[in-house]
């Protein structure tokens, strides 16, 4: 009998898995695969993490929090995690990136600077704005590894007492029990972290996921990229790509949404030809160092709500059991704070943190 069983280790569910056991719990943590795989969405070496957040400003009290934890997460696991080398929002004055990121950065106060098309070409000669584009600067942003995350709670989970068990899918669940092909365990409490296989195992929280595959492609630039900070760029169109500074020699960009759907079972793995060539193209435009040569593609998995906003909270028909999951492409950042918010809702009851705009009752019909 196990005091709280975690479901999915993955971003969230490592660092649920390390704050429960680091406050003396009892804890079971089941994953489907082997520790820090690349079949979901923890894996590509790099994510980026802001605070000037374009999404809400609901969000910064826990970005906030979430960079204090990451360096705590680092030095307790010895892991190098964060890597804070600034970052650059770019597009129209009107567009979410930039107006979005400015309204955050006014209402909490964070540092910034904001940056015309000629102050960006300055300062960052890798990039080509047009004429009316501008950006938020942001020094305290960059990136985080998540390979090195995952590894790291995982690590400290286990010091701190946690049984995890790797290889073993759930097949079932309910209040107080989770069947797997190995064996059914107890509990007291349930923690879901299921990431893409959310709309099998939580199809009876109401709320409607859609899987969607993403490519992340991999250059090497033709010149320094390395003193460079993470980007997001937002298009007229409203479509966005990201980026960030060369690691090992490799520059790795990627589209911000427009994937196609897919389910864990489906998606396609193979990047095609035609997807390098339409990235390799649409980099040549905007960035002067790149696309360089190509060296490599991975896909990854977005589990997108309706709103792009996440669900945290106790399963509305499971009092015993909470959830985390429709983290819509921008969760990674927070894993730390999640961990700590799942950690509060199972040990507390509650939590301090603002997490009212994660209610799953918004997106229930």
């Amino acid at each position: 009998m196990y005091d709280v069983i975690v479901i999915g280790l993955g971003g969230m569910g490592s660092a649920a898995a390390y704050r429960l056991a680091q406050r003396g719990k009892k804890v079971l943590g089941l994953e489907k695969f082997t520790p820090v795989h690349v079949q979901g969405s923890s894996h590509g070496g790099s994510r980026v993490t802001r605070q000037a957040y374009f999404e809400d400003p609901a969000y910064v009290p826990l970005l906030l929090r979430a960079h204090e934890m990451w360096d705590q997460i680092e030095q307790d696991s010895g892991e190098k995690i964060f890597h804070r080398v600034g970052g650059i929002m770019v597009g129209t004055p009107e567009s979410r990136t930039v107006a979005g990121s400015l309204r955050s950065a006014q209402e909490w106060g964070l540092p910034h600077e904001m940056l015309d098309a000629q102050g960006i070409r300055a300062r960052f000669p890798t990039m080509d704005p047009k004429p009316h584009e501008i950006a938020l600067y942001e020094s305290g942003a960059g990136f985080v590894v998540p390979e090195s995350s995952v590894g790291a709670h995982l690590k400290l989970a286990e010091k701190a007492g946690a049984e995890l068990r790797f290889e073993e899918p759930v097949t079932h669940w309910e209040e107080g029990k989770v069947v797997t092909a190995q064996g059914t365990y107890h509990a007291d409490q349930i923690v879901v972290c299921p990431g893409a296989w959310a709309p099998r195992l939580l199809a009876d929280l109401g709320v409607p996921f859609e899987i969607e595959r993403q490519v992340q492609y991999f250059f090497k630039p033709n010149g320094n990229f390395v003193d460079h900070p993470v980007y997001i760029w937002e298009l007229e169109e409203a479509r966005q790509f990201y980026g960030f500074p060369a690691v090992d020699g490799e520059v790795k960009v990627a589209f911000f949404r427009g994937g196609d759907l897919c389910t864990p079972e489906t998606i396609d793995r193979t990047v095609h030809g035609h997807e390098i060539q339409a990235m390799t193209d649409f980099v040549r435009q905007r960035m002067p160092l790149l696309p360089g040569t190509f060296r490599r593609a991975a896909t990854c998995m977005y589990t997108n709500t309706a709103d792009e906003h996440f669900v945290i909270a106790r399963h509305p028909a499971h009092p015993s059991v909470v959830v985390a999951c429709g983290f819509s492409g921008h969760g990674f950042k927070f894993v730390p704070v999640v961990g700590e918010v799942l950690a509060d809702l199972v040990v507390d009851g509650a939590t301090r943190h603002p997490i009212a705009l994660f209610d799953p009752a918004r997106l229930r019909g």
